[in-house]
């Protein structure tokens, strides 16, 4: 919500009394006082968020001013984002309602809008946005574009048909045949790693296929042009319970199957022409998972094994 000052207003003869026992008080030589800004209240998934006036206090007065935090997005990528139904541009998922507690705390609105995910970095740096919030993995070579609040841990994942009829255990299992990925991410990157692993063991290359949006993998994957789709692993379990009623898709996660990779810090990434505001959304974020909030966001997603305790800053270890 934007911020709206709040003014006590003294009557006319009061005000010259005033004036008249205090002459510097009401000099125009000195600087006006900061007016005090209200915002009202926000409930996401049944938690009620309120401002809290040292942190709105530390953004920068560009963002105070504008009322706002601009966000790119790419969507849907469920459950982080998604539209609330088909044909419908309202937003829903992890990343929205997390971006609007965030900005809630901070007594300002984040302003979610869809792009591409290869282009949410550019249009950061060329100044279309503020910032990102697309399940958008931390990494040391996207820190040189944006800087990263980490708000959660999550590993890749496969999903496959239902019962996974390729029988898709280990990461080598798909040497040989076609997997979709979409393009520009950090799954894409480790599709690439992969590939030596193949070679290693003697084993025809994978054939990876990369789409603009996840949605189009998933595509592929239900049109049998791939035998699995390689994803973040909390995206993957919950297309795999919600694709037609559950009765499409599986998911194969683990270490085994994904190779060796851990779980990996996801970021809001803010804009460094913009300083002061990724130190005040971790000053909000921290305030959130401190209070429960955060946590109450995330179980009801029924994710809240991605929880990290800490709002770090530019997390990533590689």
């Amino acid at each position: 919500m934007p911020l709206s000052p709040t003014r006590r207003v003294l009557p006319a003869a009061a005000a010259a009394t005033v004036c008249a026992l205090a002459l510097t008080a009401c000099s125009s030589s000195g600087p006006a006082p900061a007016p005090t800004t209200t915002a009202a209240a926000v409930t996401v998934k049944g938690v009620t968020i309120s401002a809290d006036a040292k942190l709105a206090g530390a953004l920068p007065e560009t963002v105070r001013k504008a009322g706002k935090v601009r966000v790119a997005t790419d969507v849907p990528y469920p459950p982080f984002e998604m539209y609330v139904s088909e044909g419908s541009q309202e937003m829903t998922g992890i990343d929205y309602d997390l971006g609007q507690a965030v900005g809630a705390r901070l007594g300002v609105r984040f302003e979610f809008t869809a792009q591409k995910f290869d282009g949410l970095l550019p249009a950061v740096q060329a100044g279309k946005f503020d910032a990102v919030m697309s399940a958008m993995t931390d990494k040391k070579e996207r820190q040189q574009a944006v800087d990263f609040v980490d708000y959660v841990n999550a590993g890749p994942g496969w999903l496959v048909k239902k019962g996974n009829p390729e029988h898709i255990a280990a990461v080598t299992d798909v040497c040989g045949k076609s997997v979709s990925v979409q393009s520009g991410t950090n799954h894409q990157k480790l599709l690439e790693q992969r590939q030596e692993l193949c070679r290693q063991q003697g084993l025809p290359a994978i054939a990876v296929l990369a789409f603009g949006k996840d949605s189009e993998a998933q595509l592929a994957l239900r049109s049998g042009k791939v035998s699995a789709d390689f994803l973040d692993e909390v995206t993957a379990a919950y297309v795999a319970d919600t694709a037609d009623g559950g009765a499409v898709f599986d998911t194969v996660a683990g270490t085994a199957a994904v190779g060796p990779v851990s779980a990996s810090p996801i970021g809001i990434g803010v804009a460094k022409s913009v300083p002061g505001l990724k130190e005040a959304i971790q000053g909000a974020l921290q305030s959130l998972m401190d209070d429960g909030s955060y946590q109450r966001i995330l179980q009801a997603y029924h994710v809240p094994d991605i929880a990290i305790a800490k709002a770090t800053v530019n997390g990533a270890v590689d």
